[in-house]
């Protein structure tokens, strides 16, 4: 696929493995929106910024109504909050289901206008399985995988290709204090690049995350 000249969208750009993906889309000719907080956080040459909260309806149907050129989303935004307590929980959730849900709803009719286009959801190997210290983390991965399934089935018809994206540790300021194996978010993006030249539905980014996803068949 020739990404030259493609809208782009990544939410949750301005920094980590979000900022990455821009960079990068940039660097293969695309027009790229970084869909951030703090648009003041975005210096990078080539990329534009744009107000968008996912947690925030009003700012998501803004940006769905402003970029009627977007034909590739990568739903990238994500938080892991310290402490599990129910507020905590809430807020991944907020984030990172809700989040998915409100940018594909507001930006599915324009991939739709635009040829059917490309949505990306960045999940985690934690969409197979659960860990204590980062149970609300874990469960919102879960639904995440979920909906992107749902999604994929929905959007089939206007020919939207859905891809699920799931690793273990990136190295990003979220895993700073994790001593485990982790991939580049250079190497991450690469894979999430060519499973959408070639229509691939899934990324399963480094050996540990294949291997547990292949475990859920025992």
């Amino acid at each position: 696929m020739d990404f030259n000249g493609t809208a782009v969208l990544v939410t949750g750009a301005g920094r980590g493995l979000g900022r990455t993906f821009a960079r990068e889309f940039v660097k293969r000719g695309a027009k790229v929106y970084a869909g951030v907080r703090s648009p003041a956080s975005v210096v990078d040459e080539g990329v534009v910024p744009v107000q968008l909260d996912v947690t925030d309806a009003a700012q998501v149907a803004a940006a769905a109504e402003e970029l009627g050129d977007v034909s590739i989303v990568i739903n990238n935004a994500g938080v892991l909050v310290e402490g599990q307590g129910i507020g905590g929980i809430q807020a991944e959730f907020d984030v990172n289901v809700l989040g998915i849900v409100r940018v594909t709803d507001a930006f599915a009719p324009v991939l739709k206008a635009n040829g059917g286009g490309t949505l990306v959801n960045v999940l985690s190997i934690l969409s197979f399985v659960g860990r204590p210290d980062w149970r609300g983390y874990a469960a919102s991965k879960a639904a995440a995988w979920s909906l992107t399934k749902s999604a994929r089935e929905a959007l089939r018809e206007q020919g939207t290709h859905v891809v699920a994206v799931h690793s273990a540790f990136i190295d990003t300021d979220m895993a700073a204090a994790q001593t485990g194996p982790k991939i580049s978010t250079e190497d991450l993006v690469a894979q999430v690049l060519r499973a959408i030249e070639n229509g691939d539905d899934e990324v399963l980014a480094d050996e540990r995350t294949r291997a547990v996803k292949a475990s859920l068949a025992s």
